[in-house]
C-alpha cells in the first residue's frame, strides 16, 4: 500500500479556478520526490491536499491508509508535517526551544517527553545551539531549519516542503541539501529549483496547468526541452550530479 495514494483529485477555489484537475499520485514510504512547475501550475494547492489544509473539490487522497476528510484530519496531521514556503509563517514563540515544544505540548505530552523531543529535533536539523535564541534574530537559512525542527517535533512519518530553499543564500541552501539527504521521512517537496530537485530527489513529477504531466527520474525529465518549453521551466543549471547532495 502506498504512502500517499492520490485519485482523480480535483481542487476548485471559491472564485471558479480549477487549480488540480484530475492528478493521480502514489509515493511510497521513504521516498524523497519533487514537484515541480511554473507558478499557478498547482504545486502548491496539491502540497495542501496531503494535510488537509484544502480538502478536495473531487477525487480522493489517501494517507498511510487513511481517506482524508474532516474526519479524519487530527489523524492525517500527525501523520503529515508541512514546511511552509515562509519560515515566519511558523515561527511565533519568544524562544526557538518554545517554537519547537510548542506542537509536541499541544498533543498533551508530559514535559519530560516534551523536552526530549525538542532536544532531538533541533539536533536531527543542527540548531541545538539556537534553542534559546529569539526566532525573529535568526537567518533565513537557520528560521528554514528550526521550522523543520518544529515539524520533527511532531514525529509525523511524512514531511512535505513548499519552496525550502526560497530566499537562502548558497551556505543555506548546502545545508538544507544535506539536511533534506539524511532525513528517514518520506518527504515531498514543492519548488522551482530545478538544480536543487537534482542533487537530491530521484523522482520529479512535473505538474502543468493542474494536471501531472511527466513522472520521473529528473536528470530524463530536464532534459527534455519541449517539456520544459511547454510546462514554462527554466533548464537547471549544466554540470550537476543527480541526486548527489552538495554538487557543484
Amino acid at each position: 500500500m502506498p504512502t500517499i495514494d492520490i485519485r482523480a483529485l480535483v481542487h476548485a477555489y471559491a472564485d471558479g479556478t480549477q487549480a488540480l484537475r484530475g492528478v493521480d499520485l502514489c509515493i511510497e514510504a521513504g521516498e524523497m520526490v519533487a514537484i515541480v512547475g511554473a507558478n499557478g501550475a498547482g504545486k502548491s494547492t496539491l502540497l495542501k491536499h496531503l494535510n488537509g489544509l484544502l480538502l478536495a473539490s473531487g477525487g480522493s487522497v489517501h494517507i498511510e491508509g487513511i481517506v482524508l476528510t474532516r474526519a479524519s484530519l487530527a489523524e492525517v496531521r500527525r501523520r503529515v508535517g508541512y514546511v511552509f514556503q515562509d519560515a515566519d509563517d511558523q515561527l511565533f514563540m519568544p524562544t526557538v526551544q518554545d517554537d519547537v515544544a510548542f506542537g509536541p505540548m499541544n498533543l498533551g505530552l508530559a514535559s519530560g517527553e516534551v523536552r526530549a523531543r525538542v532536544l532531538a529535533a533541533l539536533d536531527a536539523v543542527g540548531a541545538s545551539q539556537l534553542a534559546p535564541r529569539a526566532p525573529y534574530r535568526l537567518s533565513g537559512g537557520e528560521k528554514r531549519a528550526v521550522a523543520i525542527a518544529g515539524v520533527l517535533a511532531m514525529a509525523p512519518s511524512i514531511l512535505v516542503l513548499d519552496e525550502p530553499s526560497s530566499g537562502l543564500d548558497p551556505a543555506g541552501r548546502r545545508r538544507l541539501i544535506e539536511l533534506l539527504d539524511r532525513l528517514p521521512q518520506t518527504r515531498i517537496v514543492a519548488t522551482h529549483d530545478l538544480s536543487l530537485v537534482l542533487q537530491l530527489c530521484p523522482r520529479a513529477l512535473v505538474l502543468h496547468a493542474g494536471r501531472v504531466v511527466a513522472d520521473g527520474a529528473p536528470a530524463r525529465l530536464f532534459a527534455d526541452a519541449e517539456l520544459l518549453r511547454r510546462c514554462q521551466l527554466e533548464s537547471p543549471n549544466e554540470g550537476l550530479t543527480p541526486g548527489r547532495p552538495g554538487a557543484n
